[in-house]
């Protein structure tokens, strides 16, 4: 059976990174995907121009319809942007409870702007991560969802893994992927942890500036294939091989003169 996946989002214009990506990411790996869009953004491969908030009650709006009519397999939630439509969305997540709950803590752009209201910092971290069944935090969005300092080596990463993971809801399986390409080095290393576990992935680093919504396109694609795999480490790896090659791959697009999308269609097109 197909999977209906759900993103709960921002736009971008450019279509790189938020609800754009979300759609062809999920599409790309045999899934239908459905959106919400909780934010909207004048944005490019450039940067941010500007962001304009959706109504909270419409957030909810949106959800409940939706929920109402399709069956939902996973959720992928990214850029919230506001604490009312943070707050919304968690008591929503909370009464639909889907199996699968992929949430990427989108905070600053690659850009360097700030995506998140600081203020829905907390109710990101208390409302909505123990409901998670992954998140998808890079380091300096571990660092502030733990109220420490960005994390420098690999050791320290596991550390922050562990932490990260008490944050989350001990009476499910949940998972942890910190992604590690914030450090230094000719390899990328991702941790995948579930409490128990402590899975490394690496890969090695690929020279490009074709780096704009890789994590919204990781999430997106761990929504897609959980449920299309009975091991979460499973569903895990394929979704990084999937982002590696779209990295890769990128440089077949022409799409604007900054930081460029990756290719979401690398396995579809010819």
């Amino acid at each position: 059976m197909i999977p209906n996946t759900l993103t709960i989002a921002g736009v971008d214009p450019s279509g790189g990174a938020g609800i754009l990506a979300d759609v062809k990411t999920m599409s790309a790996l045999g899934a239908y995907a459905n959106a919400v869009v909780a934010a909207l953004t004048a944005q490019s491969t450039q940067g941010v121009t500007g962001i304009s908030p959706v109504p909270a009650e419409f957030v909810k709006l949106q959800i409940d319809t939706l929920f109402a009519d399709v069956r939902i397999d996973a959720v992928k939630i990214g850029m919230l942007g506001q604490e009312a439509v943070t707050e919304v969305v968690a008591n929503r997540m909370a009464h639909f409870a889907p199996q699968h709950l992929v949430l990427d803590p989108v905070m600053i752009a690659k850009s360097g702007d700030h995506l998140l209201e600081r203020s829905a910092v907390s109710a990101l971290r208390e409302a909505l991560l123990p409901q998670a069944t992954m998140i998808t935090p890079n380091l300096p969005e571990a660092g502030v969802l733990l109220d420490a300092r960005p994390v420098e080596t690999v050791k320290e990463m596991r550390q922050a893994a562990e932490r990260l993971r008490r944050l989350m809801n001990d009476s499910k399986h949940c998972w942890v992927f910190l992604k590690g390409g914030h450090l230094p080095g000719s390899e990328c290393i991702d941790l995948l942890h579930d409490g128990d576990r402590m899975i490394e992935m690496p890969a090695p680093r690929i020279a490009t500036k074709n780096t704009h919504g890789t994590g919204c396109t990781l999430s997106a694609a761990l929504a897609a294939l959980l449920p299309q795999h009975s091991a979460v480490p499973d569903a895990a790896l394929a979704a990084k091989n999937y982002l590696y090659t779209a990295i890769a791959r990128s440089g077949e697009l022409s799409v604007g003169s900054g930081h460029g999308p990756v290719h979401h269609f690398h396995n579809v097109w010819k």
